[in-house]
């Protein structure tokens, strides 16, 4: 389970400090290049729903293996120079990463029902940690090897999740067993909380998608080299390390949310508003750095907490992940491609700084709603 999460991220983090590479060696603009990270939002936009459906008639590990199959071959495709491989391989890639976005929080539900806390805190250090270094290795290998030979060697980690994945095979899941929906069912998608917790996953990933993508080049117009561009975007990811284990301890406690959504406040609306300041200092850029990766780390670990925690069954686990990440990407997706186009068009990041921190307000007040609602009725 933790290679399979390696690898959920990894994909998209890798591609940030090889962006300024890749619109030279193809030729394209700022807007396309931002299109490498939405392409794989729009995936799990569409497929989410269409994979839990698989799952149901399949089994999630069989559905994750057969996922992932596409995920590799989507990432090698990346390597050809050329910008319809490119597309097309990211496009490929971000339906083997959906798989196990939707999946992996089911299967904790239904494996270890008794330590979901444990469970989430694996899976989501597991996917930060290696996206993280992802990130680091990609912008030390491409100042030393090529642009293919830099996303062939990171790709390989896929390889390795799945022939680690192959004895999971056995313990697969399917309709007739307890994953398969309950009589009576009643659809996440009717209910209020359903789409709450879809409004949460949404900002948080159009957040953080958008920096991923663009903050190199924020923190380039502040005089930073691009080294420590992408050095400063590995240490926005791992700062975000310790909500893995803060967020699942405090989940359960007293006033524990209410702390936690304070504190995604003050790291993901309140933090990022330091970049607007015309600063070359070093110190002060990794400050803001760290505590808006600390907000990203809040958001992303409420959202998992929020599937298994507000859910009553591994089914409709799956289907509140589904639903989530489907509407919730779609929204997602528009940021690193209008954001790219919108600097492109006023020359500036501080517009695009400012609306992050609005839709970071917005994150918040749905978290709010989430934290005083029941879970999602059978």
């Amino acid at each position: 389970m933790m290679l399979i999460a390696a690898n959920l991220r990894l994909p998209i983090t890798i591609i940030p400090p090889l962006l300024s590479t890749i619109e030279k060696n193809l030729g394209i603009p700022k807007s396309m290049a931002g299109l490498i990270t939405s392409i794989p939002l729009i995936t799990f936009a569409i497929f989410s729903p269409i994979i839990v459906k698989i799952a149901k008639k399949l089994g999630n590990e069989l559905t994750i293996f057969i996922f992932f199959i596409l995920l590799i071959i989507g990432s090698y495709l990346r390597i050809i120079p050329t910008t319809w491989a490119l597309m097309i391989g990211t496009f490929l890639a971000g339906i083997g990463i959906d798989s196990g976005n939707v999946l992996v929080p089911a299967i904790i539900k239904d494996h270890l029902p008794n330590e979901i806390p444990l469970g989430t805190s694996l899976y989501t250090m597991s996917m930060l940690l290696i996206g993280a270094i992802g990130t680091a290795l990609s912008g030390i290998f491409i100042t030393k090897i090529s642009l293919q030979t830099t996303l062939a060697i990171l790709s390989s980690v896929a390889i390795i999740a799945l022939i680690f994945w192959i004895p999971s095979l056995k313990y697969n899941q399917r309709d007739d067993d307890k994953t398969s929906k309950p009589q009576h069912y009643q659809s996440v998608w009717t209910q209020s909380l359903g789409w709450l917790i879809t409004a949460f996953f949404g900002f948080q990933s159009l957040v953080y998608y958008s920096f991923i993508t663009w903050l190199p080049s924020v923190l380039e117009t502040h005089g930073t080299s691009t080294i420590v561009a992408s050095n400063l975007l590995t240490v926005l990811q791992l700062s975000g390390l310790p909500c893995s284990f803060i967020v699942p301890f405090l989940s359960v406690k007293k006033n524990g949310l209410k702390a936690l959504l304070s504190m995604l406040f003050i790291g993901y609306a309140v933090a990022p508003l330091g970049f607007l300041i015309t600063t070359n200092s070093l110190v002060f850029l990794t400050i803001v750095t760290v505590i808006t990766g600390f907000g990203s780390g809040l958001a992303f670990n409420m959202a998992v907490i929020f599937f298994t925690e507000k859910t009553t069954n591994p089914y409709q686990t799956a289907e509140v992940s589904g639903m989530a990440q489907s509407a919730g990407y779609l929204l997602a997706a528009i940021g690193p491609v209008m954001f790219g186009f919108i600097e492109n068009l006023v020359d500036s990041w501080n517009s695009i700084i400012i609306i992050l921190a609005i839709m970071s307000v917005l994150l918040t007040i749905s978290g709010i709603l989430i934290a005083r609602h029941k879970p999602i009725a059978e």
